[in-house]
Formats: structure tokens, C-alpha cells, sequence
């Protein structure tokens, strides 16, 4: 079973979605609605091989709290996206033990060739 991680009302998710087509076999979790749990964040980062990979720099609370002039542990990038949903860089994919991070055309791609296979 394949999951994806996204904001149901992110037009990029929306469009991501579209792109790779009706899925039966791929979860959808509104991380708005359904928070990350510290297990699905950790199988995430382990995939991803760091939490920073995971953390999106776009989020409007990234400067506003003023973590733009601070440097991050990897601890920090942990317990930013458990607590703000919007830290987490959108979509995630995982589909058995490969994740798809982000919206870039090479992880569409991607995500859509895991989903076919």
C-alpha cells in the first residue's frame, strides 16, 4: 500500500494528484486533518536519510518565527514538522520502501513509474 502525504487544499497537491491519476491502491492523508505520527516521521526520514530532506523552507512560519537566522539540528526538523504540519514539504509519497519528496517534475515521475510497478 502506497501513501501520500498532502494538504487537500494545495493546488500543487491537487495537481500532483491529477497528474498521476486515480490511485485505489494509494492512501491519501490530509496532514491538516490527520497528524504525522513520530513513527510515520521517523520511516519518512530513515527513507529520505534526514529529516531536513523532509522540511519544507517555504512554510510562511518558517521566517516569521525567525528559524531562517538559526541553525537547525536534526532534532529541530523533528519536532518543527510534529508540531506544524506546514514544515513538511508536500506531497510525500512512500510507496513500499521508496519516498517521493516534494513537487519537482523527477519525483512526479517517480511517484507515478513506483505506483505502475
Amino acid at each position: 500500500m502506497a501513501k501520500m502525504y498532502q494538504l487537500s487544499t494545495c493546488k500543487t497537491c491537487q495537481r500532483i494528484r491529477t497528474e498521476i491519476g486515480d490511485r485505489p491502491d494509494l492512501e491519501v492523508v490530509n496532514i491538516k486533518e490527520t497528524a504525522i505520527t513520530p513513527p510515520e516521521l521517523d520511516r519518512m526520514a530513515e527513507l529520505a536519510g534526514s529529516y531536513e530532506a523532509l522540511f519544507s523552507r517555504r512554510a510562511m512560519k518558517y521566517r516569521s518565527l525567525g528559524l531562517a537566522d538559526r541553525e537547525l539540528t536534526e532534532q529541530d526538523y523533528r519536532r518543527l514538522i510534529l508540531e506544524e504540519y506546514t514544515f513538511l514539504k508536500r506531497p510525500v509519497t512512500v510507496v513500499g520502501d521508496r519516498i517521493f519528496i516534494g513537487s519537482a517534475k523527477k519525483s512526479v515521475a517517480g511517484t507515478r513509474e513506483a505506483l505502475d510497478a
